[in-house]
């Protein structure tokens, strides 16, 4: 899939799901039960066991019926190795304008991480597609969103840390473009009890609350 069409596609569906387990089997598990809510895109992190051994065999598996993406990537050797794997989106915690450079390289959606206004607009002149606001309800939550919206009209906001069905339309309403949502929507007792069909389900819930949230 194109880099434009991935990117038209995170905006429309406007959620990102982090998946951050324990071993290789799990984030398989967790991918299909994410994919079966409706959502075409996985970010798998690379404190995941094997993380790109998993990107690699999901990219196999489902082709262009799931957008794989790197998430936690800190340096641009773990980044390329990620893209070389099947990502096509790459998601970091923190702002390294290298990394935003390999991501053009391969022609990959970018999403790096910040927090203050000079972090965010220095990204988005970097050449960021959007800029994770982390730690995001830490932070302030959707208020911080929406002060750091009225400056900076321009950039394109992925909220993530915190964020939870609760406070989704919110962040939302306060100008995101789409969410990181990791704990609250890959819920750990969920997995370790085997129910994946309660990750499907915050996946749906999830879903719904983008759309309400913006008039759909």
């Amino acid at each position: 899939m194109e880099k434009r069409d991935i990117f038209n596609r995170m905006i429309e569906e406007g959620l990102i799901p982090v998946v951050r387990v324990t071993s290789a089997q799990e984030a398989m598990d967790v991918a299909d039960a994410i994919k079966e809510g409706g959502v075409s895109f996985i970010e798998i992190t690379m404190s995941v066991q094997g993380a790109i051994d998993v990107i690699k065999e999901l990219t196999k598996k489902y082709k262009d019926g799931i957008v794989m993406g790197a998430g936690t990537v800190l340096d641009t050797e773990t980044g390329r190795a990620a893209l070389l794997a099947g990502a096509q989106f790459i998601v970091s915690p923190t702002l390294n304008l290298d990394l935003i450079s390999l991501a053009h390289r391969y022609s990959a959606v970018v999403i790096p991480g910040a927090m203050t206004p000079t972090e965010i607009l220095t990204a988005w002149n970097a050449g960021a597609d959007m800029v994770k606001v982390f730690p995001a309800a830490q932070l302030g939550g959707p208020e911080y969103l929406k002060a750091i919206r009225g400056p900076l009209p321009q950039i394109l906001l992925v909220p993530t840390g915190g964020v939870n069905l609760q406070n989704a339309g919110a962040f939302i309403k306060a100008g995101a473009t789409a969410l990181g949502a990791g704990g609250e929507l890959v819920d750990k007792k969920a997995i370790q009890e085997k129910k994946f069909h309660v990750i499907t389900e915050n996946t749906r819930a999830f879903l719904k609350a983008i759309k309400e949230a913006r008039g759909k």
